[in-house]
């Protein structure tokens, strides 16, 4: 798995859809390469920054949000991501 592949796996990672040979392969990648190391402990904290910035259930949103953005962060709320 090189570098560019691993990021297009990242999010069935995080949803865990990954089938069993993907996930070893991931994981077999992230055992090799500092850099993508890195990268997905940078993309967790956005992750978890971006699921605190959302956690006030009782904040309206602003107007100017697209709608289907609005739709795919409950989406995933109700998927647990």
């Amino acid at each position: 798995m090189t570098c560019r592949e691993f990021t297009d796996f990242l999010i069935d990672y995080f949803s865990r859809t990954l089938s069993t040979s993907e996930q070893t392969e991931f994981e077999r990648h992230l055992a090799s390469c500092p850099d993508c190391v890195a990268y997905l402990k940078s993309y967790e904290e956005t992750i978890k920054l971006g699921k605190a910035a959302c956690d006030d259930a009782d904040t309206a949103v602003p107007t100017e949000v697209p709608e289907g953005l609005v739709q795919a962060i409950l989406a995933s709320r109700r998927r647990g991501l």
